[in-house]
This record gives structure tokens, sequence and C-alpha cells, in this order.
């Protein structure tokens, strides 16, 4: 027997849409440590990026069947983990090596913003969405949440040995196993946070570029509204203080929508364990479903296709180098 539930259109829940473009093309995401050391860390960074991003560019335009893609590209600055010299002084300097080696950044972003962005908690929100992936046979019951540790693995860690009874045979090791691994393991063990004796909390690298991700596919919502949304830079200076830039600032007016079926980042090498575990993370949080149904409409629509799984919409382009 099928029940009928009456329900007031205007009572549903309206999660609100963003923009999107096909692909979001990050240029880089560099620590202070990088500026701090000259203009001349930049600009090696940008003409090694420089043919990686038009081989995406061209790999984009096929994708699209003809079309004209819209691609919009962006810059990372970690101003979390280390506070150097001003928004005034760094980024002029940013923006002219990346036009030296033929590069425009569409949208700039804090990493603080990952953290907390007008006051709205994004990492906290993303925390509250893990969703753990327990290995096989284990139930749950081996180790402790996510949420108490603030440790989340792609499998099973290795038992930890304990001292042998009297008259009783010592437990044997056990290798730690991945829990979606291809004949061999490769297993990782992840620290998203980690608090002070007061309480405070320090996310980690990985988590943060996590939300990073999810910001750039249009994937978070604060009670169905969009969230992060790129503020356009004012005409003068940019501010003395680093809490005085937006969380995510458009520096191109024309540029196509920030939020994006697809992400590509063309990182150093030494990124490359971050976004493993980026990889690890995003398998295992419970997306806005919402968000989800719209990115689904629209690419159908479009003719676009873009894959079931999140992490999956993710994609690297790793160079040698720091």
């Amino acid at each position: 027997m099928t029940e009928s539930v009456f329900r007031e259109t205007t009572a549903e829940p309206r999660t609100q849409s963003v923009p999107l473009s096909h692909l979001s093309l990050e240029l880089g995401h560099l620590y202070m440590e990088d500026f701090e050391a000259g203009p001349q860390r930049l600009r090696a960074h940008f003409e090694r990026v420089r043919p990686w991003a038009d081989a995406v560019r061209a790999e984009a335009a096929a994708r699209a069947g003809g079309r004209r893609p819209r691609i919009s590209t962006c810059f990372l600055v970690d101003d979390y983990f280390t506070r150097f010299s001003t928004p005034a002084d760094v980024l002029p300097v940013l923006l002219a090596e990346a036009e030296r080696a033929g590069l425009v950044i569409d949208y700039l972003a804090r990493e603080s913003g990952c953290a907390v962005a007008d006051e709205i908690p994004l990492a906290q929100s993303v925390a509250g969405r893990l969703v753990e992936s327990p290995p096989p046979g284990s139930y749950g019951l081996r180790r402790p949440p996510v949420g108490e540790t603030g440790w989340l693995a792609n499998g099973e860690r290795t038992p930890t040995p304990r001292a042998p009874q009297a008259m009783k045979t010592a437990t044997a090791w056990q290798p730690p196993r991945e829990t979606a691994a291809r004949r061999h393991s490769v297993f990782l063990d992840v620290e998203l946070w980690d608090d002070d004796e007061e309480g405070n909390r320090t996310w980690s690298c990985p988590f943060l570029a996590a939300v990073w991700q999810l910001a750039r596919l249009g994937l978070l919502r604060n009670e169905d509204e969009a969230v992060l949304p790129p503020r356009p830079h004012p005409a003068g200076e940019f501010p003395r203080d680093w809490d005085e830039l937006a969380p995510l600032l458009q520096l191109n007016a024309s540029a196509p929508a920030f939020t994006a079926y697809r992400t590509c980042s063309v990182l150093p090498s030494r990124f490359l364990p971050v976004e493993h575990a980026v990889r690890v993370i995003l398998d295992q949080t419970d997306v806005h479903m919402g968000a989800l149904r719209q990115v689904a409409e629209r690419s159908a629509q479009e003719g676009m296709e873009v894959p079931d799984s999140v992490a999956d919409r993710v994609s690297y382009v790793f160079y040698a180098g720091q």
C-alpha cells in the first residue's frame, strides 16, 4: 500500500545554486616562505606552470567537443599557518610575475578562508560531514572515530602489538591494509587537525586543501546557502593586513565562474603527499546532496560528463622541483 504525504512546496528547502565553469585551473598554491624567497622564486614557478597550463586548456577544449570551454584560473595564498609581509607588498609582485609568464590569475583565495569565511566555519562544517569507510570485517570497532582522534585512514592500521601473557605466544605482526587496494596496499593515515591545551584547533594542510577543492567544485553550502562568494577587487592598492583581504577575490572582471564541474591544479611535486590525502578525505565526505544534484542536472543539460565520484572530478599536474 502506498501512503500519500502532503507537503507544501514552500516548505521544501531550496539549495542556492552557483554558476559553473567547465574547469577551475589552479596556477599555484604556495607558502609564505616561497614569497619570502623573492620574485625569482615566483618567476620560476610560473615559468614551470605555463606549458602545463596550456596543455590543460587544450585538453579541456577537446573535452568540450567543439564548444568554447569556460575555464577560470585561481591561486591560493597560505596565510593560515604563517603570516609574511602584507597583501599590498606581496600581491602586486605575484600578479606581475604571473603576467610575465603569460598567465592571468582570475581569482585569488586566502587559505585561512578555507577554515572560516565570512564567519562561517567551513572546515568545521566539512569535518561534520566525514563518514569513515570501515575496513571489511572491522565493523568500525577497531579504532576510535575520526571525530575523536582527528585522524582519517584509507584502510586498517597495523594492530598495536601487546606484551604476551605468560605461557602464551606473542601475536604475530599484521600489516596495514588499504580498503580498496588493487592487490597491494597503499595505506595512508591523515591527520586532519590538532588541538592545543586550551582547545584551540588547528586544521591540517590536507584538510584545508580538501575544503578548497570542494569550494572550487561548487559543493559547499551553509544551510543550503552558497558560501565563499568571490568579491570584486576594488580599485586601488591591496590592504596592509591579510585579514582585510576578502577570502576569495575576483581579480579579472570578465573571468568565467570560479566554481566548476572539474578542477585541475598545477603544483610542485612536493604537494603530491598532501593531494593524496585530499583524495582520501574527499572519498569519505558526505557532500551536500542538493549541490550534487544541481551539478548533475546542469552538466547533463550541457552534455558535459562529470564523474559520480567527487574525488575523480579533481586532477593534477605535478612538475618536478620545489
